[in-house]
């Protein structure tokens, strides 16, 4: 293996031995490895992951997403902990907002979920966005595989608000779950067809007291409209349920579709051909971020990049031109 040099590392055996044996302080310094942008981390992860990659997958990846208010976090930790109490070790990877000035998570670490994360056979890590979905994608994708490494046999995944991010999300989960709100008007309004359509199971989260109605209203609707979509691949009939995370109303009903769910598609072989594209689709990921980073941190194209920005606003250049420039400019330093 690679030697490192980097300040506080310790070495790719002390990470892989750690992982294994379930340490969680390790655990979270091998995934921070992950997250670094840092040349000398980046090779340190790769040894990581390559090591541990035998010990993983053996998990159920779990989607999470919703409307902002909808109670992801009140759902997930009482869900979290009903997991626990079936015999299963959960691991958390909350995927928050970051701020664009300064690159940081908004959502301070363990903020939310305090009870949850007291919990031995649980362990939580947010995750900042920051600027590339590609990026925290393929970082979330490899921080999974440590946490199944470490024992972690159901993994589940957040994402904050409904957005572009719900697709990278379920592009490495076996489950998407969303969580959904009851309310006046068109209930269909709050949500993008997109994600409706990716959904394998919709929760109406808050239906106690005067919202019970109206969350049952809510659950016929949008049952209605996922039938409107043509039946996934997996063979599965996305389900609609209510739910109350604050009465720990309906929380195992989700658990159990969660585990129909999962028999069913390891029957007809849907489980591993997911699993299959994933990994593929992974690959292609790490290139397209990789040429990315190759294309940007040239200086060469970082000069000229900055003279074709001024042409354009001069009118000198149109944008599509000045494009077709830096490309060739790009296919020539390889020449």
């Amino acid at each position: 293996m690679t030697n490192y040099k980097a300040k506080n590392r310790l070495t790719a055996q002390a990470y892989i031995d750690g992982v294994l044996s379930g340490n969680r302080v390790i655990l979270s310094r091998a995934i921070t490895v992950i997250e670094s942008n840092l040349e000398s981390d980046k090779l340190l992860a790769k040894d990581i992951i390559q090591a541990i990659l035998p010990a993983s997958g053996n998990s159920v990846r779990i989607g999470v997403t919703g409307v902002p208010g909808v109670g992801k976090s009140t759902f997930i930790e009482v869900f979290g902990k009903h997991i626990i109490n079936q015999g299963h070790k959960v691991a958390i990877l909350s995927i928050d907002p970051s701020s664009q000035r300064s690159k940081g998570s908004i959502l301070g670490d363990k903020t939310r979920m305090e009870a949850l994360s007291t919990l031995e056979s649980a362990y939580i890590r947010p995750s900042a966005s920051g600027d590339t979905l590609g990026g925290v994608a393929n970082k979330t994708a490899e921080s999974m595989l440590l946490c199944e490494a470490a024992g972690y046999d159901v993994v589940l995944i957040e994402t904050v608000g409904v957005g572009q991010s719900e697709t990278a999300v379920h592009g490495m989960t076996d489950f998407f779950l969303l969580l959904m709100l009851a309310g006046a008007g068109d209930e269909l309004q709050g949500i993008k067809k997109g994600i409706m359509e990716m959904a394998d199971m919709v929760v109406i989260n808050k239906a106690d007291g005067d919202n019970i109605k109206k969350s049952e209203l809510a659950r016929l609707q949008y049952q209605n409209a996922l039938h409107i979509f043509p039946q996934s691949e997996s063979g599965w009939m996305p389900v609609v349920t209510t739910a109350s995370s604050t009465k720990n109303i309906g929380v195992d009903a989700v658990w159990d579709e969660i585990t129909k769910y999962t028999e069913l598609v390891v029957k007809n072989g849907y489980f591993n051909k997911n699993r299959n594209h994933q990994k593929i689709r992974w690959m292609y990921n790490n290139i397209n971020e990789a040429l990315k980073h190759l294309f940007y941190g040239s200086k060469d194209i970082a000069s000229k990049l900055t003279a074709l920005e001024k042409q354009i606003i001069a009118s000198e250049i149109s944008p599509v031109k000045a494009a077709q420039d830096i490309i060739e400019t790009f296919k020539k330093s390889f020449e």
